[in-house]
């Protein structure tokens, strides 16, 4: 065992859920390249898929390797109910048939965000939003969300573990948080890269607690800051009825 954060962890465990993680982006992968990608030697690797094999949670096609029968079914469990990215999908559909632009929901973890849940847009020219992005915190609107709307404990742990980049302006970043706070709503425009923009606001579950980011997203083209600045209300409004949402369901 190691001591991380004031946390026991078992270091078997923990290389065995980093080649899990390494199918997050690719669908088959061979050893040497889960090996390379987590800083293992191939024979330790080789001990540890061999273990997740028998379990059922990596299958072996000829050389190459792929996620098990066990991962389908943890993730069958995800579509209850109370999971947000199923529960409020609906709201979201609404929402981009509303507003015309991709719709997407966030939650923050550790220094990054992840986009659980994600309605395309039907227009020709639209922001492509993969379910299960792994994206900075310290650039998009949803970022700002997910940082303004927590404790000021909660973000300065946060803001502590964030590799920023170089020349990367952390006060007046600050400073943005406190717009957010004041307005209930954030913007980017070509935050996170060219000609793409973004307007989020917080969604509150159980025990008026943050527990998502909702953003639209498109083409600084169409996104002006105008009219994100009338796209927050609508934001607003199915934020709200989405936190009803989360709040009622058993």
């Amino acid at each position: 065992m190691e001591e991380r954060g004031g946390k026991l962890t078992v270091r078997a465990v923990e290389r065995a859920l980093d080649i899990l993680m390494c199918f997050a982006h690719d669908q088959d992968l061979t050893l040497t390249e889960i090996a390379g990608r987590i800083g293992l030697n191939k024979s330790t690797v080789h001990r540890l898929i061999a273990t997740l094999e028998e379990r059922g949670f990596i299958l072996r096609n000829g050389d190459k390797l792929r996620l098990g029968y066990r991962v389908w079914e943890l993730a069958a469990n995800l579509t209850q109910v109370d999971d947000p990215a199923q529960l409020l999908l609906p709201e979201m559909e609404r929402l981009r048939d509303q507003l015309g632009e991709t719709v997407s929901l966030y939650v923050q973890d550790g220094d990054a965000r992840i986009r659980i849940q994600a309605v395309q847009s039907n227009q020709a020219i639209r922001r492509v939003a993969p379910v299960g992005a792994r994206l900075p915190l310290y650039v998009g609107a949803s970022s700002k969300v997910l940082l303004a709307f927590i404790s000021e404990e909660e973000r300065e742990q946060i803001l502590n573990t964030i590799e920023w980049p170089q020349n990367f302006d952390v006060h007046v970043y600050l400073a943005q948080l406190d717009e957010v706070t004041e307005s209930g709503f954030a913007i980017s425009m070509e935050e996170r890269e060219p000609g793409a923009a973004a307007v989020a606001v917080p969604v509150y579950g159980r025990d008026q607690q943050l527990a998502a980011a909702l953003s639209i997203s498109g083409p600084v083209s169409r996104l002006t800051q105008e009219t994100m600045m009338e796209y927050a209300p609508y934001l607003k409004e199915a934020a709200a009825r989405m936190g009803t949402m989360m709040r009622t369901v058993t």
